[in-house]
């Protein structure tokens, strides 16, 4: 992790879970987000980050796809176990 402990969900493994800390965007995207359950403090699991291709996390018991560029601007925590 970096120094202050977020790091972008882009860089995230596939199978790990970690915490939704913000994204580094605009009131529009943030908005997008928060709609689809990403919202400070959120548990989200990494489903599938092959390194090209869409981004598939599990928020709150849903899968939601990302695309890299908006994967690469939400910062995540490591999540307690």
């Amino acid at each position: 992790m970096a120094d202050n402990g977020k790091k972008p969900l882009s860089g995230i493994s596939s199978g790990q879970t970690v915490i939704f800390s913000n994204v580094d965007a605009g009131c529009e995207l943030r908005s997008r987000l928060a709609a689809m359950g990403l919202v400070p403090n959120a548990r989200l699991k990494v489903v599938s980050n092959g390194g090209f291709g869409p981004f598939v996390i599990n928020v709150r018991g849903s899968k939601v796809v990302l695309g890299r560029g908006v994967a690469h601007k939400v910062m995540v925590e490591e999540a307690c176990k």
